[in-house]
């Protein structure tokens, strides 16, 4: 649902982010080594193919309907599951669509078999895109405080786990799953069949990407009709991904990707910051506290109090009296 807000990240939960993506990784390796790697990657293929789907077909949905006619039959469906009767009637699950939304999780269908059945890195890619967005539109960032953590507790982790120990790129290459983009070296040479692959794990483009959609409505909150550092930590992040890139070719070797990114998603708007002598602002900026045009919202809920027969009677002399309008000033209104 596209209405419902997205989930905040509150400062805790940026502290215990790489514990918990430690103790995943390490399981993760844990069970490349004690199990059947076909066997384990067989569930997971499994497991993605079903979310993959849901995901593309979140992703491309408003740009398909650009493509369907005005005559269109565009029809209304609910999925709806209960739990219970009467008063005690729950509801599990409350799914709205229509037929638009079917085609379009049709054609991720196509999708999710190429990529089962293939295991092609163009449908891994897709699939990888489509996890990225949604993790970008679910998840959220109140304050440039809770990003520094965020990025800081995953520079530790990403560098420790890359350049300290064989783990996350033996997960990474064992992984059969799109959690991460796939880039063919040998694309001039193989074409679409190219199987020597560069990787950039889905988590080096969502959490950076938090960053840099956290810094414009702190642009925004300036009310100066700017977005100055949405821009700036855009460029920041092409700088870093690009440093990255260069180094890797340089040595040879993996590279954490947070350790060139998360320097410059946080150094570049900093140094903004300061020529511009907004330090204080940026950091004692809260996202929640400020009402967008595009986000109204009830401020003032009116207490109603007596029964539903006095309710109804103070309605009914309401209607019947005659209205008066009244002017109201500008600050009023």
């Amino acid at each position: 649902n596209s209405s419902e807000m997205p989930e905040t990240i509150t400062s805790r939960d940026a502290a215990r982010f790489p514990i918990v993506a430690s103790c995943t990784l390490l399981g993760l390796y844990l069970f490349f080594k004690i199990f059947s790697q076909e066997y384990i990657n067989l569930l997971l293929s499994m497991y993605f193919f079903v979310l993959g789907i849901l995901a593309l077909s979140h992703t491309i949905s408003p740009m398909m309907n650009r493509f369907f006619p005005a005559n269109f039959p565009n029809k209304q469906y609910q999925l709806l599951f209960t739990q219970g009767s009467g008063e005690s009637k729950e509801e599990i699950v409350n799914y709205e669509f229509d037929t638009k939304d079917l085609v379009c999780l049709a054609l991720s269908s196509v999708v999710g078999v190429w990529y089962l059945l293939r295991k092609h890195w163009i449908a891994n890619n897709l699939f990888g895109l489509a996890f990225s967005l949604n993790g970008v539109e679910l998840l959220h960032l109140n304050n440039v405080s809770t990003g520094c953590i965020l990025l800081g507790g995953l520079f530790i982790y990403d560098v420790f786990w890359v350049f300290g120990t064989n783990v996350m790129v033996t997960v990474a290459k064992s992984f059969e799953a799109p959690i991460k983009l796939v880039f063919p070296q040998d694309l001039l040479e193989k074409g679409l069949e190219a199987d020597n692959f560069a990787m950039l794990g889905l988590g080096d483009i969502v959490i950076p990407d938090l960053r840099s959609l956290g810094s414009a409505p702190f642009s925004y909150s300036l009310k100066k009709n700017t977005h100055t550092y949405f821009y700036t930590s855009f460029v920041a992040y092409i700088f870093g991904l690009g440093l990255t890139i260069f180094i890797m070719h340089i040595f040879k070797h993996a590279q954490p990707a947070l350790l060139y990114l998360v320097p410059a998603c946080i150094g570049f708007p900093l140094l903004v910051a300061l020529a511009k002598g907004e330090v204080t602002e940026m950091f004692s900026y809260e996202s929640s506290a400020e009402i967008l045009p595009h986000t109204p919202r009830l401020t003032h809920f009116p207490t109603v109090s007596g029964s539903p027969a006095s309710l109804a009677d103070s309605m009914q002399q309401k209607l019947s009296c005659p209205r008066r309008r009244r002017q109201q000033s500008p600050s009023a209104m």
